[in-house]
């Protein structure tokens, strides 16, 4: 152990007093968790981080004040704290990309289960990095937290520390965790640790014996939120419940020249920089002959066998649901406790907490690829939203993706996520509806390093309708069925599974309509106005399977769903749904000369 207790103590105060400075820089921010929980980070980055091997991860997001104050003064670049809360400058929250920040974190539970993620992800690289993980109350009230605390008991992450700042407190009062957390951990599969969150020697000594676990550890630290301070253990200590007058005493009171000079020293000896896994080089392969008649999810799969076959590094997974959504393949190694080798996570029914858990494994470097049905990638928004926040590129395989989804019923039919998941800034979405789109869709969202992706996938087979030959399929949308004619009368755009729809509708209305298929709307924006009008001509229709309104900003009239759907064999969902080529071209008939 290099800093005893009283210089601990010193260091630490400084932390607290340069994060109380930053917060009354920016007339706003969270005081109580940096008056309580500075004894806690200052320990862990002073005697414990390894600068190249370790990590940590503030679930607690909202003190990240605390966490730029000892970011700052261990060495990292970040930049002046005074510039905390204002544009240009230190974000709200921790934000991923600024020196030492490992996750975007503040939504609460994200970051436990980040920090799950980023310690399979060393356990998946055979280091022996640590991760360490500082949450609170409200974490762990959190259902992605407790999805992700159950996954990393099963796969026994002895790499993993999370350390609990128990001050029994959370805005509204008192802390609605459950009663006996540390059992809850237990039966989790988790070592758990108590000691007092001011206790220097309690806390070293509890961090010490993590290096010995043989499960990932839990460690309760009893805290007074504000500790110090007017408001000490009032819940109005969350937040900036303090006068100003109040927080420059305490900052002035905690200041000190010597764990100033503790800290300068620090820095000066260390360089905080981890060597992340490299960047995946993507060789040319082609889909293995298949049927003309197949779904797009069935391609995908034998695309994503044939590029793991051929050395593509993917860490694939899925929310019990591998088989149906063929991310599961012939070259599929299950990971486990203990035997980290394979290239496959059973997530179990977990879809946040999957999703938190990649976003976790992305930011050490991997690329990871998880699967769940389209209609239950709500149950994972939150992590999705952090991806695109991020800049991750996390790779979303979401399959069943329409009202063919049939017998399941409206449960199970999605209308409104797919153009709920266009609408996430920084999102690529794809929705192929051949060969040629499903190699673009994982070819884009593999070679994207700055951006996660959505390959939206039917169950359903359908007839493979072909591209032409002079078609750019990167453009995101390209003339698919041509109108025969010099002059376009109307253009029908679809994606996926009703493209093969749009071409029967526009051969029943005869010459003059052409067929745009678009599986990213999003690089089709990128292209310009010139090229859009180019290809959107004459009255333009759209046809998809989900809510209608997004459409309207290259359509003139939407074929789509504004209700949810019904429960029947597919074919008959969709006729009943008002997807049938008669029912539309007569109603497009209507509108075109």
């Amino acid at each position: 152990m290099k800093y005893d207790s009283k210089d601990l103590t010193e260091m630490s105060n400084v932390v607290r007093a340069d994060a109380l400075r930053a917060i009354m820089s920016a007339h706003s921010g969270h005081i109580g968790i940096v008056l309580d929980a500075a004894d806690i980070i200052t320990t862990i980055y002073a005697n414990f981080m390894r600068s190249g091997h370790d990590r940590f991860i503030l679930s607690a997001g909202h003190g990240s004040a605390l966490l730029y104050s000892v970011l700052k003064n261990s060495g990292h670049d970040i930049g002046d704290l005074a510039t905390f809360r204002k544009i240009g400058g230190l974000p709200g929250h921790p934000e991923y990309g600024i020196h030492g920040v490992s996750a975007t974190t503040g939504p609460l539970g994200q970051g436990v289960a980040n920090a799950v993620g980023a310690a399979l992800a060393e356990k998946i690289r055979g280091t022996d990095g640590v991760v360490y993980c500082l949450c609170g109350d409200g974490d762990l009230s959190e259902g992605v937290a407790q999805e992700a605390i159950a996954f990393a008991g099963r796969y026994q992450l002895n790499n993993l520390v999370l350390m609990w700042d128990d001050n029994k407190l959370t805005i509204d009062g008192t802390a609605m965790t459950d009663m006996d957390i540390p059992s809850r951990m237990r039966a989790a599969g988790w070592h758990t640790d108590v000691v007092s969150g001011d206790d220097f020697d309690a806390i070293n000594r509890a961090l010490r014996a993590t290096s010995r676990a043989r499960l990932p550890v839990f460690i309760e630290c009893k805290n007074t939120l504000g500790r110090g301070s007017s408001v000490a253990g009032l819940s109005r200590a969350h937040g900036y419940g303090l006068p100003n007058e109040e927080i420059s005493k305490l900052a002035t009171q905690y200041d000190n020249a010597h764990g100033r000079k503790l800290w300068s020293e620090f820095a000066a000896t260390h360089s905080w920089t981890i060597d992340d896994a490299p960047r995946i080089k993507l060789p040319h392969v082609k889909i293995p002959a298949t049927s003309n008649i197949i779904s797009t999810r069935e391609l995908a799969g034998v695309y994503l066998d044939a590029m793991i076959a051929a050395g593509v590094h993917l860490m694939c997974g899925s929310a019990d649901l591998g088989g149906s959504t063929n991310v599961k393949t012939k070259s599929s190694v299950d990971i486990a406790a203990g035997n980290f080798a394979g290239n496959y996570i059973n997530y179990g029914v977990r879809e946040h907490a999957m999703a938190a858990i990649m976003n976790g494994m992305a930011a050490t470097g991997l690329r990871p690829v998880g699967s769940t049905f389209l209609v239950f990638s709500d149950y994972m928004r939150g992590a999705m939203r952090m991806s695109a926040i991020s800049g991750l590129p996390v790779i979303y395989v979401l399959t069943h993706d329409s009202i063919a989804v049939g017998e399941d019923g409206p449960t199970h039919q999605p209308v409104e996520q797919l153009p709920s998941l266009r609408m996430i800034p920084n999102m690529n979405v794809f929705r192929p509806c051949n060969r040629l789109e499903v190699i673009y869709s994982w070819r884009r969202a593999i070679l994207d390093t700055n951006h996660p992706s959505c390959i939206i996938l039917s169950r359903q087979a359908f007839l493979m309708p072909p591209t032409p030959r002079d078609a750019d399929v990167r453009r995101g949308g390209y003339v698919i069925m041509g109108a025969g004619t010099r002059r376009v009368r109307a253009t029908i755009i679809a994606t996926g599974s009703e493209v093969p729809l749009a071409i029967d509708v526009a051969r029943r209305l005869g010459p003059g309509v052409q067929v745009v298929s678009m599986p990213s709307v999003a690089d089709f924006r990128r292209q310009g106005v010139e090229y859009q009008r180019h290809i959107l001509r004459g009255f333009v229709v759209a046809i998809e399977a989900a809510a209608t309104a997004p459409w309207f900003e290259f359509a003139d009239a939407v074929v789509g769903i504004n209700g949810f759907g019904v429960s029947g064999p597919a074919s008959d969902v969709y006729t009943h749904c008002g997807f049938d080529a008669e029912t539309i071209a007569n109603d497009i008939a209507c509108k075109i000369k």
